[in-house]
């Protein structure tokens, strides 16, 4: 356990003064919040404020990122900025998830996305140097990774196609869409392949999958968006920013759709960054996981050999 706390630390220290070097700002935003996260997707635990009413709303939600008050940060005029501190995710417990954990994540003004993951590589490089290792670099676009490692075309490919290389994973197909399967097929195929001494950056993603990412119109369009790898570890997730409050609003709404028809509770939509999205200036975020990258620098598949106490013996 001291390792880990020590490599914690270590990190911790390292993120720092990566982004005092580079003038980015650190930020301390809520961790509950009167609006939660609709991603259909993602759980979020909730609590009951007991106080005077005049405080506003009484439910509160419990983070699941700092992305929503760092964007009216940044709508603000707070410019390049990033916050490191625990988020929250209801139903999230195994080996590699805890329902609490660090998240990092940062914004830079008058970037896009492929510029942002460059400077994720040079985090994860440095962070690697403190284990005294170094990763070789690899970046796909997603299509040219489904094609050249599946021999599919994850834009146009019939649903069939995309089911058939998953037939021996005994997979329900109920309730499946075309992006669940393609995400299977990246977590099921692709993924567990990559090598633990490489980064992998996977950009370009189809535009059904944009989240909070702008849509570029291609032929066809696809979803400014990057991932992140760190060996078979997810460590990164980043977008050139969507800054329209009324297609955001759309796509916060669609997703309480289909947690409706998931039978899944509707959240109340971020009303407050609706009203100051359009004011945000043109740049690109990500989140990465604290805990998987300690994973990966500690050699270890399980999150609670890098925390103090795991969910089960909080």
């Amino acid at each position: 356990m001291a390792s880990a706390l020590r490599l914690r630390a270590h990190v911790y220290r390292l993120v720092r003064d990566f982004f005092a070097d580079r003038h980015v700002l650190e930020v301390e935003t809520p961790i509950l919040s009167a609006a939660g996260n609709t991603d259909p997707n993602i759980e979020s635990f909730s609590t009951i404020f007991s106080g005077h009413v005049d405080a506003g709303a009484r439910e509160r939600w419990m983070r699941t990122s700092p992305e929503f008050p760092l964007k009216r940060l940044l709508a603000a005029g707070v410019g390049d900025c990033y916050e490191l501190g625990r988020v929250f995710r209801n139903g999230e417990a195994g080996g590699r998830h805890n329902p609490e954990f660090t998240m990092l994540e940062w914004y830079r003004v008058g970037w896009d996305h492929r510029r942002l993951a460059d400077e994720v590589v040079d985090l994860v490089q440095a962070a690697l140097g403190v284990v005294g290792r170094r990763a070789q670099v690899q970046t796909w676009s997603y299509r040219e990774l489904f094609l050249d490692r599946l021999g599919l075309d994850p834009l146009s490919a019939p649903l069939d196609a995309l089911q058939r290389p998953l037939a021996q994973s005994n997979i329900d197909p109920q309730g499946l869409t075309r992006d669940d399967w393609l995400d299977l097929l990246i977590t099921h195929r692709l993924q567990p392949a990559f090598p633990r001494d490489r980064i992998t950056v996977i950009r370009d993603y189809p535009a059904s999958q944009c989240a909070l990412a702008r849509i570029r119109p291609d032929d066809p369009p696809v979803a400014e968006r990057f991932e992140l790898y760190l060996g078979p570890h997810e460590l990164a997730n980043g977008y050139h920013e969507l800054n329209d409050a009324a297609e955001q609003r759309s796509r916060f709404e669609r997703d309480n759709e289909v947690r409706r028809l998931r039978g899944l509770r509707e959240v109340p939509l971020d009303e407050r960054l609706l009203a100051v999205l359009d004011a945000m200036p043109a740049c690109a975020g990500v989140a990465l996981g604290i805990e998987r990258l300690l994973m990966c620098l500690a050699g270890t598949d399980a999150i609670a050999d890098v925390l103090a106490f795991p969910f089960a013996e909080a």
